[in-house]
């Protein structure tokens, strides 16, 4: 007793309020729903360590039951979550993991959202209209998310919609490791970079500077009432006899991408190879990005992509070792934004 009155009163003296000091360490925990159990096992594996057994129901009714089976109390937790279909779906199941950590007691818990959900609702077009990528970021935080990581989120402004953290990863250093690697000599002396619309320009001008090659622009005009449906109207730039990269961060039901190919093949390109973060493949995108018009696509594995989607001319590369980094990185408070030359 008398050790610890002493140690009471020096804390005192140095003017620190009386306190025990526990033994306990910071520990790192990686779970993940049903949505892409591949990339989740690819990212522990990358850290060194293994996914946290966690039981998963869906009654016939259609609730979501969701159980950590150990116990992870005092735990900074990764929660590993994409959202290919059916969105709704791994949204709830997310909600109601975050709920279970929370109550679980975990320290923090980090959403990882390689793609974030309802990401191109991100504003109003027109009236009455909602902004869903708010919602959603309301909904973590109320579940009780402390922290959030993405990838190329369709809009940088939805790291301002969460109340917290927020970790914007970018996919441009796997996909430019590739290219620097695979095209040809001839490529390399063609090459001009495409943005598939105004939207894009300034990614499209990052890759621009990265590979010291020139840059187009397409310009489209989107009907507001009709989704999906795109007319490209002109290209601004020189594309004839050159070897386009068309960047992009997703891609849906491939009707932007492939007017844009064939707009470019129509103006005298080369080639036409295809640069996106995010496979969504609505059908019938597949079907359409082995169009004639499109030599390659190459996107990342964000979201699953079943074999049925898959085709010869689809290169798909892998996410985790940037997202394991990245984890590490927010573990261990380091930095993320020196991941990314300071942009991040």
């Amino acid at each position: 007793m008398a050790r610890k009155k002493k140690t009471v009163e020096l804390d005192r003296d140095n003017g620190v309020a009386p306190g025990l000091v526990a033994k306990t360490k910071k520990r790192l925990v990686i779970a993940g729903g049903r949505s892409h159990p591949a990339l989740t096992s690819a990212v522990a594996a990358g850290l060194g360590t293994e996914i946290a057994p966690t039981e998963h129901r869906t009654f016939a009714s259609g609730e979501i039951y969701s159980r950590f089976e150990v116990s992870i109390r005092g735990c900074d937790l990764f929660l590993i979550q994409t959202f290919g279909e059916p969105v709704n779906e791994w949204l709830m199941e997310t909600l109601i993991m975050i709920d279970a950590a929370k109550r679980a007691s975990a320290k923090r818990i980090t959403v990882v959202a390689p793609y974030y959900p309802y990401s191109r609702q991100d504003k109003k077009g027109r009236g009455r209209e909602p902004i869903s990528a708010r919602l959603v970021a309301d909904l973590l935080k109320t579940a009780g998310a402390d922290r959030v990581m993405s990838v190329d989120l369709h809009a940088a402004q939805i790291q301002g919609f969460f109340d917290g953290p927020v970790d914007h990863l970018f996919a441009k250093p796997v996909l430019l490791e590739y290219f620097r690697e695979n095209l040809t000599a001839e490529d390399r002396e063609t090459l001009t970079i495409v943005s598939p619309d105004m939207g894009r320009v300034r990614v499209a001008d990052t890759w621009s500077d990265s590979l010291d090659a020139p840059l187009a622009i397409i310009h489209k005009r989107r009907d507001p009432k009709i989704a999906n449906q795109v007319s490209v109207h002109e290209i601004v730039g020189t594309v004839e006899g050159r070897t386009c990269l068309l960047v992009d961060d997703m891609i849906d039901t491939g009707g932007t991408i492939v007017k844009a190919a064939q707009a470019l093949k129509s103006a005298g390109a080369r080639r036409v190879i295809v640069a996106a973060t995010h496979a969504i493949f609505s059908d019938p995108a597949s079907e359409r990005l082995q169009d004639a018009s499109i030599d390659e696509v190459v996107v990342t594995d964000t979201i699953p992509l079943t074999e049925s989607r898959r085709w010869d001319g689809l290169t798909i590369l892998p996410i985790a070792p940037l997202l394991a980094r990245a984890i590490h990185e927010v573990f261990e408070d380091g930095s993320v934004t020196s991941m990314f030359g300071g942009d991040a």
